[in-house]
């Protein structure tokens, strides 16, 4: 298996190059992008007390980096034949789910109806149900990949590599929280939907809300393929580097667990008051 670490990184986000499935999803996610951007200052109507487009803007942005996040972990398993279009496969399938959950929860903005938890009518809780369907083939690939960053061999630091996996790990751990959140039929735990909130997220400032440790699990991916990368090249000895990536992940695992609590306990994570 030769490793993509011979290639540019950014290659990774080209079409000759990259797994094009991803690609498919980011562009079309880009393209609703810019239509919710176009849109929002032209619409007047409200869902829940916000603009319409906040909440896809939101999901697009969130999926633009995933997608191209998902890219770059591709090309660091390697170029192997069998593993290429394993990968291929699994991006198409990433990709294509990404479009149909982002292009669902626009045209429920379009509507001017919420997208989540919508059980209003037939048709919006059959939208929902499909949105389900494509996130949980999503979370069965994410399965799949943290499988193959475990069983295969990466040529990158230590600290690297397990900043991947327990990043894909917490990711996975936040798609979990997400069923909760579903369960739970609401975001705001002690209040209704719909109150006051901090700017653009809207989490809420006064009362707990779900969306908070949620969005710092589907996001450690991120923040700890970074730190591993970081440690990784750092002076410090491989074990070392490894450990403290180690460390770092379980630290940031323990706070995504107290904000979940917070929320489950009524409090708010960021307070205005």
């Amino acid at each position: 298996m030769r490793s993509a670490t011979t290639q540019p990184w950014w290659r990774a986000w080209t079409w000759q190059s990259g797994p094009r499935g991803l690609l498919f999803g980011t562009w079309w996610t880009v393209v609703l992008l810019a239509g919710s951007l176009a849109a929002l200052p032209f619409d007047r109507r409200s869902i829940l007390g916000l603009n319409p487009w906040i909440k896809p803007i939101k999901f697009e942005i969130s999926l633009i980096v995933y997608c191209l996040t998902l890219a770059l972990l591709f090309s660091a398993l390697g170029e192997g034949g069998l593993l290429r279009r394993r990968l291929a496969r699994m991006g198409w399938g990433i990709g294509v789910a990404a479009a149909v959950e982002i292009s669902l929860i626009a045209l429920q903005s379009v509507r001017g109806v919420p997208s989540h938890m919508n059980y209003t009518s037939l048709f919006n809780g059959v939208l929902f149900g499909v949105m389900g369907i494509f996130i949980a083939w999503n979370t069965a690939l994410l399965v799949e990949l943290l499988w193959l960053f475990c069983v295969t061999p990466v040529l990158r630091p230590a600290a690297e590599v397990w900043g991947i996996r327990l990043g894909l790990l917490l990711l996975l751990l936040g798609s979990v929280e997400g069923v909760w959140l579903v369960l739970h039929r609401a975001h705001t735990v002690g209040a209704p939907d719909g109150g006051a909130g901090l700017p653009f997220v809207n989490w809420s400032t006064g009362h707990g809300d779900l969306r908070v440790a949620h969005f710092f699990a589907l996001h450690a991916l991120q923040l700890l393929w970074g730190a591993g990368w970081l440690l990784g090249r750092s002076a410090l000895p491989s074990r070392v580097s490894a450990a403290a990536t180690v460390a770092s992940a379980l630290l940031y695992a323990g706070g995504v667990w107290l904000l979940f609590a917070q929320a489950m306990a009524g409090r708010a994570a960021f307070s205005l008051q």
